[in-house]
């Protein structure tokens, strides 16, 4: 657990609690740290690399819906020349810091990547391989099928809890109000939360979409939705402090 500072005794609490894997909550916290508030990097689930192997025979392009994924294919196989398409800008951007150089975002989620692969289906030929979870969020590959598009998933990484359990500080925190908000990336992260959560919370729950919010809603807590799949909307749902 990494806090930013200590705040004031009597000032309403600055703290934003940030639940997603490592890396990506350092930039996260410094983007939360960026808008005035401190950032609490706590994460609900760790990731784990995979030694797994991935054929690319008759593959002709790649479809990433998280930075792990990318990450774990790019520590995995050096291939770069494939044509990639990514569930959001951040998926995107990891990719393209990877070294992949035909890079398109869909901007959103899943549903989204769908009709981002349906639209450009004539630019590859072959199957289209997506790297990603012991566990996928959403059926990528069922839904391409019902498309007539040849989709199939690798496990390259698996995501695992972390220790904090439902004693910790931070849902004691969150929990009475002594934190401004809690970030929820991932459908998963919101599942972990809803268990670990035994009343509703006091402090804002963002998630950065509805498939996080809905293990929370299910439970009985109150939820902001970002407006749009991405951080930057998630960002904007807690404003600057």
């Amino acid at each position: 657990m990494v806090e930013g500072s200590v705040r004031a005794v009597g000032l309403p609490s600055l703290t934003v609690w940030i639940t997603r894997t490592l890396p990506g909550a350092a930039l996260t916290a410094a983007r939360v740290r960026a808008l005035g508030w401190t950032p609490l990097v706590s994460p609900l689930l760790e990731v784990r690399l995979l030694d797994a192997p991935v054929a690319l025979d008759e593959v002709g392009a790649l479809a990433f819906t998280s930075p792990n994924g990318v990450a774990a294919f790019a520590r995995l196989r050096t291939e770069r020349a494939l044509p990639v398409f990514a569930v959001g800008d951040g998926t995107a951007d990891a990719a393209r810091c990877a070294g992949f150089a035909e890079v398109i975002s869909a901007a959103g989620d899943v549903h989204d990547l769908v009709g981002l692969i349906d639209a450009r289906r004539e630019s590859f030929s072959g199957r289209l391989l997506r790297p990603g979870p012991r566990e996928p969020a959403g059926d990528l590959d069922g839904a391409l099928a019902a498309l007539g598009i040849q989709g199939e998933s690798c496990v390259v990484y698996e995501t695992t809890a972390t220790d904090l359990d439902a004693g910790g500080p931070e849902i004691g925190r969150l929990a009475s109000g002594d934190m401004a908000a809690v970030l929820v990336h991932s459908p998963r992260a919101g599942r972990r939360l809803a268990g670990l959560l035994s009343h509703p919370a006091a402090s804002r729950i963002i998630c950065i979409s509805k498939a996080a919010a809905q293990p929370l809603i299910e439970a009985g807590h109150p939820v902001v939705i970002a407006a749009h799949p991405g951080e930057a909307a998630m960002l904007a749902a807690l404003g600057s402090a």
